[in-house]
């Protein structure tokens, strides 16, 4: 079945319509980085597939999925990194610094006017934590 005729979004190619998507991370521990997702940072589990430990795991993420599945003999984290946005950056902090999170970068305001911080999953995967400001134009609708 071929492409549908939807506007042309990518020059003269057609453009793919995409029903879904989701970020694919391979752990080297799942129970630790399944752990890590859903108790150390949150996030609500969306839907959980197969059986044991090495069992896949879905998460709401925002606007999009985070799936952990299956298991990597070793790290894979180099040129990976994921945008997670939070209401309020510096509660984040607290609540993350009070869950035994290591921090690799502080909060700080980057000169493209969001604020910032890093850190990382038992992986590597490395995690922007990000706050929108008020008056930044990501804000603006329109």
């Amino acid at each position: 079945m071929g492409l549908r005729a939807y506007p042309r979004l990518l020059g003269d190619h057609c453009a793919m319509e995409v029903l879904s998507s989701r970020v694919l991370l391979r752990p080297t521990d799942p129970e630790r980085s399944r752990a890590f997702y859903r108790d150390t940072l949150g996030l609500a589990v969306y839907r959980e597939f197969g059986s044991g430990p090495e069992r896949g795991t879905v998460f709401f993420l925002g606007g999009g999925l985070l799936e952990l599945s299956g298991r990597a003999a070793a790290p894979s984290a180099h040129g990976i990194a994921l945008w997670l946005q939070v209401r309020e950056l510096a509660a984040a902090r607290r609540e993350l610094a009070d869950r035994g999170v290591r921090v690799l970068r502080e909060p700080r305001r980057e000169p493209w006017g969001l604020l910032e911080m890093w850190i990382a999953d038992p992986d590597g995967v490395r995690i922007c934590i990000v706050e929108v400001p008020e008056d930044h134009p990501l804000r603006r609708r329109g």
